[in-house]
């Protein structure tokens, strides 16, 4: 099944995933601290704005706390931006997504995300149809196509490298690369995996 691009949060633990049939030669590279997904040096020019972003950043807020964002687009930046100011979790993440709605490319692309602190994580979607932004407990998917309402995904990682090559290596098609996180009290680790194997 093609689930295009997913996000997979429960507290303290995150990943994102790329899966592409239309940009496959992407990576994900780590610029001082914060996962980007990028093309390689052999993809194809595009002007496509969808095929490159932060998907996975350490953010700090004024109060010291250590949370991790990760999603499938621009968003990103402002969701963090938005934690770092001091905005509750669920705030930051919805407000992003609601004013910068789905991708306006062929397929209405939603924009996912999530939020992941110590003990809490939030996970949210826009699609053309809904705004949803959930508290959840247990590790939750959302996804582009298909499963793009959040539901229970089973992720076993307690690290952020297993995170990232447990999502890469999860029976969806068409894997190109994945990020993950881990947050504890003190700070965020984030991982990625280049190599679907």
């Amino acid at each position: 099944m093609y689930v295009g691009r997913f996000v997979v949060v429960a507290p303290g633990i995150g990943a994102y995933r790329v899966s592409s049939r239309s940009f496959p030669n992407r990576r994900v590279r780590d610029r001082d601290g914060t996962l980007t997904v990028g093309p390689t040096a052999d993809a194809p020019e595009t002007d496509n704005p969808y095929v490159s972003y932060n998907c996975a950043r350490s953010v700090r807020t004024p109060t010291g706390d250590a949370l991790a964002v990760v999603g499938n687009g621009s968003h990103v930046d402002p969701i963090a931006e938005k934690l770092e100011l001091g905005y509750p979790a669920r705030d930051a993440l919805a407000t992003p997504l609601l004013a910068l709605d789905f991708e306006k490319d062929d397929y209405d692309t939603p924009r996912i995300a999530g939020v992941v602190g110590a003990e809490t994580a939030i996970i949210g979607v826009v699609r053309r149809d809904a705004l949803l932004v959930e508290e959840v407990s247990e590790p939750t998917i959302v996804a582009t196509y298909e499963t793009d309402d959040p539901e229970p995904y089973d992720l076993t990682a307690t690290d952020a490298a297993a995170a990232a090559t447990e999502v890469l290596s999860a029976d969806f098609e068409h894997p190109v690369c994945a990020a993950g996180a881990t947050v504890d009290d003190d700070a965020v680790t984030l991982a990625f995996d280049n190599d679907p194997a």
